[in-house]
């Protein structure tokens, strides 16, 4: 819902980057009566990818100016490379398919950032997040739930989940009752100087970067054989860690004819370096099909589900809901779905929901 006018004035540290949605937040919660400081977050670059973040905070700060609120600069540099990019790397070596835009809202927007905020004042830190949040009632405790953005095609709350309740107290998230291009009329009928900016892609806070070039830079590039699924020698790639289950780019085919279908990865064997591959795309092809996932790092933002209620998972952003139940077994907590589920990817993150409400998640074993 709006941000309406507080009785009290409350202090709000807003993670301004430089784009629309962000200063649009800012100018929302000035707007709504709170106390408004805008915080510029800078983060680890590595040295061979152009990223400005000089412009980046220079648009910040000249949205900070136009709504004459004050700006500071937070250096997370240490926190970002190790918990995000050192993360990343190693999950990759293990042959995992990391989400680092989890763990940078886990570790720094909602880890060092509303930490750092909290110590100087902050009543509360917002960010510009497609997503929302509501009080639970019947309570006469301030206790909160996560819920999907509007705008579903802007969803974000598929990277939030590993908030902890009494973090979400602290939250606000302005623009999730938006749709993107309510942002930008909005953005424009304020003034602001980011209006029409286009949006940020890639890493988190990074930018643009093909992540296999960023992954040759450190790991070790090692050849190894591409198979058939016969087991014959086909040809070779660079590195079992650069691919991904179902990829059919970036491996040589050296025996080959004119008349040879697409090629896609149907197995890796991270031990021996070899990549197994298959010009059909079939559900027996692929050793990551299931109807039964494995978790790790399970976070609920409120109460574990009933294992008797059914409700929804997306194994991957924008990915359709799929129904399932989940149950805390001997060996951890694992997601039976309805219907098999095709190119299960470790590493990568599993977000459950009920209805709007975003109950929390896991990463895939």
């Amino acid at each position: 819902m709006p941000i309406t006018a507080l009785t009290n004035k409350k202090r709000v540290f807003v993670g301004m980057s430089g784009g629309v949605d962000s200063s649009l937040s800012a100018a929302l919660l000035k707007e709504g009566g709170f106390d408004v400081v805008g915080v510029f977050i800078k983060v680890w670059q590595p040295d061979f990818a152009f990223c400005d973040w000089k412009k980046e905070r220079l648009d910040a700060m000249r949205v900070a100016v136009r709504l004459g609120i004050p700006f500071k600069t937070y250096d997370f540099e240490k926190e970002y490379k190790k918990e995000v990019v050192d993360y990343m790397i190693e999950e990759y070596k293990d042959g995992r398919t990391p989400n680092p835009d989890v763990m940078c809202n886990k570790y720094i927007k909602f880890g060092s950032f509303l930490n750092k905020a909290t110590k100087e004042g902050a009543d509360f830190v917002a960010t510009g997040h497609y997503a929302g949040k509501s009080q639970i009632s019947n309570l006469k405790s301030k206790r909160y739930k996560l819920l999907k953005g509007v705008d579903q095609n802007k969803d974000q709350s598929y990277f939030l989940w590993t908030l902890k309740r009494k973090q979400l107290e602290k939250i606000i998230f302005p623009i999730g009752y938006l749709k993107k291009s309510q942002v930008r009329e909005e953005a424009r009928k304020r003034g602001l100087p980011v209006a029409d900016k286009k949006d940020s892609q890639g890493l988190c806070f990074v930018g643009k970067i093909d992540m296999k070039d960023f992954l040759k830079e450190y790991i070790k590039e090692r050849q190894g054989d591409v198979l058939n699924e016969s087991g014959e020698v086909i040809g070779y790639h660079d590195g079992v860690f650069l691919y991904t289950m179902g990829e059919r780019k970036g491996f040589v085919i050296t025996k080959k004819t004119p008349r040879d279908k697409p090629y896609y990865v149907v197995e890796k064997d991270i031990l021996q370096n070899v990549l197994v591959v298959s010009n059909e795309v079939k559900k027996e092809n692929f050793e990551s099909v299931t109807d039964t996932i494995l978790m790790k790092n399970v976070n609920w933002i409120g109460s574990p589900p009933d294992e008797e209620k059914k409700i929804e998972a997306r194994l991957r952003y924008r990915q359709n809901l799929r129904k399932c139940r989940v149950f805390d077994a001997n060996d951890g907590w694992q997601a039976k779905f309805d219907d098999i589920q095709e190119s299960v990817t470790p590493g990568q993150s599993i977000v459950f929901y009920d209805k709007e409400e975003c109950l929390g998640g896991g990463i895939i074993r």
